[in-house]
């Protein structure tokens, strides 16, 4: 799919077409309210109007982004609204069917989070939990009754820990989608120190990515 890009923008990747991947088998998505967190280009926003939803909001706190996920929609005649801000916060009080999201979840050597830049949309501290631990609070109240949360990130950060705040928050998760991937650029230039960290083994140079779905009864 090709999409508008701007410099300092998350270009679409393998963990963006892994929930592309279960958006499309997602039964809900025709005829419902979509929400997609942290929208990047709108790639997946993309994805939710053209498999039929109803209506599809875009949120991200990167003002390239919200321009760029604006235009992309605009060159496909798509009707999406995007809106700027941290997370969840736009769309406090709404409900929707469909939740989507692929957080920053890369660990980092620092516990700050960067204010703007690139790395805006990958760094997560230093266990990589730092945004998702919060998309884990704050998106479950905004899945309506029999909706659905689709969330991917990478195993780096634990499974186990993403499963259990959802269940905590009144979802009921599961895994199901998985992908071994060769690290990027950037995982790759912190590879010593996630070794010293022990979050991968000596001479490890790949990563899982997982998709998490996650159903309010």
């Amino acid at each position: 799919m090709f999409l508008l890009k701007p410099p300092g923008v998350y270009s679409p990747q393998a963990d963006t077409d892994l929930l592309a991947q279960a958006l499309r088998r997602e039964e809900r998505v025709p005829g419902a309210r979509v929400l997609d967190i942290g929208t990047g280009t709108g790639a997946l926003a993309v994805v939710a109007a053209r498999e039929g939803a109803a209506s599809v909001t875009a949120v991200d706190i990167c003002p390239r982004a919200v321009l760029a996920a604006r235009l992309n929609a605009m060159l496909r005649g798509l009707e999406i609204r995007v809106l700027r801000g941290d997370l969840t916060r736009p769309v406090h009080g709404r409900s929707f069917d469909v939740v989507l999201t692929n957080p920053p979840y890369v660990p980092c050597a620092t516990e700050w989070l960067p204010r703007r830049g690139p790395a805006l949309a990958w760094d997560a501290g230093q266990d990589g939990r730092a945004v998702l631990d919060r998309v884990c609070a704050q998106a479950p109240p905004l899945v309506a009754p029999g909706g659905v949360l689709l969330m991917v990130h990478s195993g780096l950060c634990g499974v186990a820990p993403t499963l259990a705040r959802l269940e905590g928050a009144g979802l009921r998760g599961t895994l199901v989608g998985r992908h071994r991937v060769p690290f990027g650029p950037v995982l790759r230039a912190r590879a010593s120190w996630l070794e010293a960290r022990g979050l991968i083994q000596p001479g490890e140079r790949t990563e899982e990515l997982v998709v998490i779905r996650a159903v309010r009864p």
